[in-house]
């Protein structure tokens, strides 16, 4: 796989390379497929041609780091890894190193959710079964390109990540804060000790992020022969458990034991009232200056590695984050401190050669924000949702070097958001005037507002204009991916082989060509 000296850059420049693109949202987890979540194989390979046949030229992913408590992916356990739930299955089987009796426990699993509790278990057991027969099989092939993974990732992060996985297991799961002492301090001589008890099971660690490495790349060449730009997500925390904040607790804001007197959040705003408690550590950006913003700039160069562009959560915490009292229960109780501001977009772009990122600019965006942004040349994002809903709106408010979506994956679907499947914040005096509003701007009619809502997206000067995959499909707020401030029956929903109909597709080409993009 490339490692870049970021040869493609998102600025108005690299988005006039890319040209006027229509994409999709759609996280990995919802792809179709018979083992019971969707996968980096065979399942990915075939949406990257469906996306080509239907013109579509930008697939948006959501992390694709290793989830814990939640199955969120904007709380990994990881900011380098992967996530080997998402590994796929035909794969292995044609590689010998599964039989295709042994998915058979996947394929009982549900088709049309994820249903974590079983699948990660069974899942597990399999990947375990694949780690056993490589170790067991001589493929001097294959051994070579892990012998190759581990020389570019083991001292980088790949031996931490493994160390951290099995302490976390040791000690019931539990977060690192709460583990014996010596292992809260990675002690040498108990990292030693566990280093030789545990070789094994550290070996198998590293096997399945190669097994996953090895897929994302037959991905990303496939992205390419189709013409398919890879959108990544990257959050702009990290969780406090995770094998970052164990390994290298000096970029954050804790103490000796893990402990945190403020956390992450933001203030009140649309999405909650109450704001959102998110409860991530800080960076200690007095120390990411003092280094030179090093990690950051390994964490871009690694994002890079994955996709041709990263949309970066939170963008406005980099001029300045909601900072929270630990002990408090509500997000209210926060206050504004600046972040880093030009340094580390100067000291990425100075390491990186070019900023291959889009900024995610919602919620309480200032002056300053946008002036950040804009030194940067870092495109932002319009959604439509809740654009149309401004008194002040006007198309000509969607700039061209922006990312203009229907809605992303913390809103309600189109449909779900014009019925009013969130009036439990909103009234129906206030789903009603969305309903004219949407209606006047799109000239659609209520049976129609989704395609209409894209339709004009697409129509929009901005250089990409992407909907979730939902919004193609017409779907309700059943198909809803995720409700903010919320940790139960989100990241579930799937989508059927049978959704992506002929008919389908030729619409969404037709509606591609109308708009000048591809």
């Amino acid at each position: 796989m490339d490692v870049p000296r970021l040869r493609e850059l998102i600025t108005g420049k690299v988005f006039d390379s890319y040209g006027r693109r229509a994409g999709v949202g759609l996280h990995l987890v919802s792809l179709p497929g018979p083992y019971g979540i969707g996968d980096i194989g065979d399942s990915a390979l075939s949406f990257i041609e469906a996306l080509s046949d239907m013109h579509i030229g930008v697939w948006q992913f959501l992390p694709t780091g290793p989830t814990a408590y939640g199955d969120s992916p904007y709380q990994p356990l990881s900011a380098f890894a992967g996530n080997e739930n998402l590994i796929g299955v035909e794969p292995l089987v044609r590689a010998g190193l599964i039989s295709e009796i042994e998915t058979e426990t996947l394929k009982g699993l549900p088709v049309d959710f994820v249903d974590y509790p079983k699948l990660i278990p069974a899942k597990s057991a399999l990947l375990a079964r694949a780690v056993d027969r490589f170790s067991n099989k001589v493929n001097d092939k294959l051994k070579s390109s892990y012998e190759e993974f581990l020389h570019l990732h083991d001292e980088h992060w790949l031996d931490d990540y493994a160390l951290y996985r099995i302490l976390k297991t040791r000690h019931g799961e539990r977060p690192w804060p709460e583990w014996d002492q010596p292992y809260i301090h990675r002690d040498p001589d108990a990292i030693s000790r566990i280093r030789g008890s545990s070789a094994d099971a550290i070996e198998r660690i590293k096997f399945i992020q190669f097994l996953f490495d090895r897929q994302w790349r037959k991905l990303r060449k496939r992205a390419r022969e189709n013409n398919v730009c890879l959108f990544a997500d990257m959050p702009i925390y990290i969780a406090l458990d995770s094998a970052d904040a164990w390994a290298h607790p000096e970029i954050l804001r804790i103490d000796h034991d893990g402990r945190l007197a403020h956390v992450s959040g933001v203030p009140p705003d649309y999405f909650s009232e109450d704001g959102q408690l998110w409860g991530n550590p800080l960076y200690d950006w007095d120390y990411h200056a003092a280094n030179g913003y090093q990690w950051w700039i390994d964490r871009l160069r690694h994002a890079a590695t994955m996709a041709d562009l990263v949309r970066i959560d939170h963008f406005r915490g980099f001029e300045a984050y909601w900072s929270i009292p630990v002990e408090s229960t509500s997000a209210r109780n926060g206050a504004w401190e600046h972040g880093p501001g030009d340094a580390l977009f100067d000291a990425m772009r100075d390491a990186l050669g070019h900023l291959p990122i889009v900024a995610e600019d919602l919620g309480a965006i200032t002056p300053e924000v946008d002036a950040l942004r804009h030194r940067h040349e870092i495109p932002g994002m319009k959604v439509l949702q809740f654009d149309l809903c401004e008194e002040d709106f006007q198309p000509i408010d969607i700039e061209e070097n922006c990312v203009c979506y229907t809605g992303t994956h913390d809103n309600d679907t189109t449909v779900g958001w014009f019925r009013g499947g969130d009036t439990d914040k909103r009234t129906m005096e206030a789903v009603e005037a969305t309903q004219a509003n949407a209606l006047h701007w799109t000239g659609g009619t209520a049976n129609t507002i989704h395609t209409d809502m894209i339709r004009f997206a697409f129509a929009s000067k901005a250089k990409f204009a992407i909907a979730p995959l939902q919004d193609y499909l017409g779907l309700g707020t059943e198909a809803r991916l995720n409700i903010p401030g919320t940790t139960q029956g989100n990241w579930r929903w799937r989508l059927q082989s049978n959704q992506l109909t002929p008919g389908l597709c030729q619409s969404v080409r037709a509606m591609v060509h109308a708009s000048s993009r591809g």
